[in-house]
């Protein structure tokens, strides 16, 4: 439901997007890290918490929008910025010093790039993890407002944008998994969104074959070609629990399949 109309507002260079919904635990540092921005517009999508109270603590520009996805959320970000560059940023991440300093250099400038790439540093388990795929982490993230067109996509959110790509060197830290209760709580919930989408783009029928080998290709990939048993028992952990993560995918799937299939007899 959206609920909040547009203000304009001038002379506003920066502004930050950050979407959340019962964040209470994390916002604080979020917005505390995005404090140089000229504007930050918290899009929230419902809590029932203190997220809310606290991101206007941060004097944020709260604005509701109960219903949707990640992409909806984000274009709606994107429709109230008045900034002429925009950044996005998710409520377990933040800004650290060098990354600030980087940005605010590149709004004081003209830029051959309309859009930025930056990387994050993934804290999994209590510990950074250097490899698995979870370095250098790419996340598209900084724009000019006027070359961002929307965003797309129902899980992996991807920018349309016109210009060119430039890549930001110093790194988002993300505070992805604090414990495996919370890495499960969250995969119980994408593994049924990707399912759905498996299941809607017409996957082949699940096989007992099927099982093995996108469990064995993600943990050879994360565990072996990517090093991640470079990380320690954290990463081999990390690598065990992406290939149990792409089994309960499409698990989902086979379940969903089924249950299609007795409905048509």
């Amino acid at each position: 439901m959206k609920e909040d109309k547009p203000t304009t507002k001038s002379n506003t260079i920066l502004s930050a997007i950050v979407v959340a919904k019962n964040e209470e635990s994390k916002i604080g540092e979020c917005l505390e890290s995005l404090s140089f921005c000229d504007e930050i517009i918290l899009v929230d999508s419902g809590s029932t918490d203190s997220t809310i109270k606290i991101a206007k603590q941060y004097k944020a520009n709260i604005i509701h929008y109960t219903n949707g996805s990640f992409t909806q959320w984000r274009n709606e970000g994107l429709r109230y910025a008045k900034g002429e560059w925009v950044l996005y940023l998710d409520a377990d991440e933040r800004v650290t010093p060098l990354l600030r300093n980087e940005i605010i250099q590149l709004t004081n400038k003209s830029s051959e790039f309309s859009a930025y790439a930056i990387p994050r540093r993934n804290i999994i388990l209590g510990k950074e993890m250097k490899h698995g795929g979870w370095w250098p982490d790419y996340v598209k993230r900084f724009y000019k407002k006027d070359c961002l067109k929307k965003w797309t996509g129902d899980l992996h959110e991807e920018p349309v944008f016109a210009g060119n790509l430039g890549y930001l060197k110093n790194p988002i830290v993300h505070l992805k998994h604090n414990d495996l209760s919370e890495m499960v709580d969250k995969t119980n919930k994408w593994s049924e969104v990707e399912a759905r989408l498996l299941y809607e783009s017409d996957h082949p029928d699940m096989s007992w074959w099927r099982f093995f080998r996108v469990m064995a290709s993600e943990l050879w990939l994360r565990l072996i070609k990517l090093k991640g048993f470079l990380d320690g028992a954290e990463g081999i952990i990390y690598a065990i629990y992406q290939s149990w993560s792409k089994f309960l995918t499409y698990a989902k799937l086979w379940e969903m399949q089924i249950e299609s299939k007795n409905n048509k007899q």
